[in-house]
């Protein structure tokens, strides 16, 4: 996806990512520039306070990269490149940089484990414009969410997070949220969030729940919302609460700001005491995921 990588970068990040329409759909095509320039102007000022509070951008782009350096660390003769939807360095200047270097296929690897239209299904979509341009082979891995690597390093953050605690707490595992209308019409994300913690919750003892942040727009987003998941834990007499950002695989706004400052200061006033478990960021296990998944694609492709 990408992020700001400073304040003035906010507005057109922000732009970009409100005129694709596989992520949200505002009105009728032609007026789609023009409502989410309204909306962006309408909310950018809270969220460039928002961004100002965790460093002035947006850590995406840095982290993303550091996770590339460290996946090419681990395969031999493979180089890895970062591209991005919605801000720099975007998905055509990866392909660009890469065809440059010699590349002779490309693989496209999602950092999204779970698929959707409005986020791999977009970056995808973005990925074979730009690159039936150039003669070269290439494929695409758009889902993983149930690779046992990447679930094994999910497990190692949750049980470090959990040793944080006296007592047990609950495990609320908060997802990005979607518009409803991409499930209602067949999109697998709520399933594979599912399958998700499914595989987690074999490994691990705990009672949890479900819930899905940062919704933006004036359609209907899938419910519960995390906001309203606190109350409700709130009012069974939940003391102490451990939040896994679970479709998330690196930091940014979403966890730095909504879950860190905005969600812990709502479950304090709630008398809970809430926790986060560390994002995945460049976590060895994940590396080690990460560099299973291509190679395995790879060779089922005849590449490696």
């Amino acid at each position: 996806m990408g992020g700001p990588d400073s304040l003035d970068a906010v507005k057109p990040f922000l732009q970009n990512l409100f005129s694709d329409r596989d992520i949200i759909r505002l009105g009728p095509a032609f007026l789609q520039k023009t409502i989410a320039s309204l909306l962006i102007n309408k909310r950018l000022k809270s969220v460039m306070e928002a961004y100002n509070l965790i460093g002035g951008k947006s850590p995406l782009t840095d982290i993303t990269n550091a996770q590339a350096k460290a996946l090419e660390g681990t395969l031999k003769g493979v180089k890895v490149y970062v591209g991005m939807r919605y801000w720099h360095p975007f998905i055509e200047n990866a392909i660009d940089h890469a065809l440059k270097d010699g590349a002779e296929w490309i693989l496209g690897l999602s950092l999204y484990p779970h698929y959707s239209i409005a986020t791999t299904g977009s970056s995808v979509k973005k990925f074979d414009e730009v690159i039936k341009k150039y003669h070269v082979d290439h494929f695409c891995v758009t889902s993983w969410f149930k690779h046992p690597l990447y679930i094994d390093a999910l497990v190692e953050k949750i049980q470090r997070g959990l040793r944080a605690f006296d007592k047990k707490p609950i495990v609320l595992f908060s997802a990005h949220s979607l518009p409803e209308k991409f499930i209602d019409k067949g999109d697998p994300y709520v399933n594979e969030i599912n399958g998700t913690i499914q595989a987690i919750t074999k490994k691990l003892d705990i009672e949890w729940r479900l819930s899905y942040q940062s919704k933006t727009g004036p359609v209907k987003w899938l419910k519960p919302t995390t906001e309203h998941m606190l109350h409700e834990l709130a009012d069974e007499g939940v003391k102490d609460l451990l939040v896994v950002p679970i479709s998330f695989v690196s930091d940014h706004i979403e966890t730095l700001y909504e879950i860190d400052i905005l969600y812990k200061d709502m479950a304090q006033e709630l008398g809970i005491n809430l926790k986060r478990v560390e994002s995945l960021n460049t976590s060895p296990k994940f590396i080690e995921a990460l560099k299973d998944i291509v190679i395995t694609n790879a060779r089922n492709e005849g590449r490696l």
